[in-house]
């Protein structure tokens, strides 16, 4: 028999069960204030690096592709083309303002020149007629004996570069003052204002009838995306602060407004931002890392090469490693939420404790990340398409494709963020399963409350006879 003022009884082991109970009991609560505490501290961090980083809003050079011929911006005007015939090449008519569309054209009928009237709907000009003319490879090859048609493409085809036009198209005509000082007209870039409304509409309309009041709320969250992307990153990189601290404090305030808004506010929403931030400063040093050892320059691209003429400010290297942060955003959303929402969805479907809620959760994220890395992996090479089909066509060896600092780029953002992916699983599984209450804790809880007292029962009457019972 125990002796109870030893201590080492069967009081003592039920005492113990319960400050175990205790602790598990306490966990939620503690876990809760110590994410507050942190996303808290997070969100005071974004508000600072905002202000000190906010553009200053001033000019900046223009590069030469965007350059009009007054040394200003491209004034673009809209158009649309209503005629269309073959004739000579290098008609002095291209590019006037006419207010018929009876330009005159030589040669109207045959000749290696695409003859398209255009009619002006917008600008100064507004319902006058110019004219454009596309040179196709006839133009270029010849007739005679020693044509290269055949290997620059059908001769009846616009040269390469040049555009397809047909009649009815919606295009853009970009404007610049000619020998005489009148305007001339010249091809800017196709029309696509109305297609991309439409596309826009058919997307909203699929989200928000299949996601309901929580699509429409992810729509909002994602133009306010792109707001914080035209209104603070550009600029600020443009003013030479520094890309990689851009691109963390903008993806982590697009983060915070659209989880909570998305997804509301809640502790499941808190553990997928919390793991989010976490895994994006972690993806951060990984690409670092990448750049770093893989010696990634980035100037393989024609805009970097722009940028680094017009923009002598600004960090390659710093921007290249703020385009993999940014790039790693939208698939780590897609997984913490995923693994926030499983393992609150398990504790409440009856899984007994968290250390089970986290295995469950585990085993619907190891799935997760084998969908998501390969589609992470395909999308950057579908990105890099042309280039691999220019390697094939010079018939360069592989390892020297896979090595070029375009692929490189490319293969980098693919083994950065499937790390990162990789390590936002566990990471978020283990502060949700902390933060929800399995079905196990709430039946502790019951355990360790104490058990209320009889109240003594009043008496019935003034003689109240025992119980004899039967002898």
């Amino acid at each position: 028999m125990s002796n109870p003022g030893t201590g080492h009884g069967p009081e003592h082991s039920h005492g113990h069960s319960h400050s175990l109970s205790q602790i598990a009991v306490d966990l939620p609560p503690l876990a809760r204030r110590i994410v507050i505490a942190t996303l808290t501290i997070a969100g005071l961090a974004v508000i600072v690096g905002a202000v000190l980083l906010w553009p200053s809003g001033g000019d900046h050079p223009i590069p030469a592709q965007f350059r009009g011929a007054d040394g200003g911006a491209i004034h673009a005007v809209d158009g649309e083309v209503v005629a269309q015939t073959r004739a000579e090449c290098l008609n002095q008519m291209v590019g006037t303002v006419q207010d018929t569309a009876d330009i005159p054209i030589s040669g109207a009928g045959s000749g290696p020149c695409i003859e398209s009237t255009v009619r002006i709907t917008s600008g100064e000009h507004e319902g006058k007629y110019t004219l454009l003319e596309i040179p196709t490879n006839q133009a270029q090859s010849g007739s005679g004996p020693d044509s290269s048609a055949q290997t620059l493409g059908a001769p009846d085809n616009p040269q390469a570069g040049q555009p397809t036009l047909h009649v009815g198209d919606s295009i853009r005509l970009s404007t610049s003052p000619g020998p005489d000082g009148a305007p001339r007209y010249a091809f800017f870039d196709f029309g696509r204002s109305t297609s991309t409304l439409v596309w826009a509409i058919l997307f909203a309309a699929a989200v928000v009838l299949v996601a309901a009041w929580r699509g429409l709320r992810s729509l909002i969250g994602l133009v306010f995306a792109f707001v914080v992307l035209a209104v603070f990153t550009l600029p600020a990189i443009l003013d030479g602060k520094s890309p990689v601290a851009v691109a963390v404090v903008s993806s982590a305030a697009i983060l915070f407004v659209v989880l909570y808004l998305a997804h509301g506010i809640s502790l499941r929403t808190s553990s997928a931002l919390l793991g989010t931030l976490s895994s994006l400063l972690a993806a951060g040093l990984l690409s670092w890392l990448a750049i770093e050892t893989m010696h990634l320059t980035g100037l393989s691209g024609d805009q970097t090469t722009s940028l680094q003429v017009y923009q002598g400010n600004i960090s390659v290297g710093g921007l290249l490693l703020a385009g993999f942060i940014i790039g790693t955003l939208g698939v780590l959303n897609d997984v913490t939420i995923t693994q926030a929402s499983a393992a609150f969805e398990l504790a409440a479907a009856g899984e007994p404790t968290r250390l089970a809620t986290f295995r469950a959760a585990m085993r619907v994220g190891r799935d997760h990340i084998a969908s998501t890395v390969y589609t992470l992996v395909f999308a950057y090479a579908g990105s890099a398409l042309p280039l691999l089909l220019l390697f094939s066509v010079a018939q360069q060896p592989l390892g020297a494709l896979l090595t070029s600092d375009t692929v490189a780029v490319e293969l980098a953002r693919s083994f950065v963020g499937g790390i990162a992916i990789c390590l936002s699983v566990p990471l978020t599984t283990a502060i949700a399963a902390a933060l929800a209450r399995p079905s196990g804790t709430r039946a502790e809880v019951e355990q360790i409350r104490p058990e209320p007292q009889l109240r003594p029962q009043p008496r019935t009457g003034r003689h109240s006879m025992p119980d004899t019972g039967s002898q």
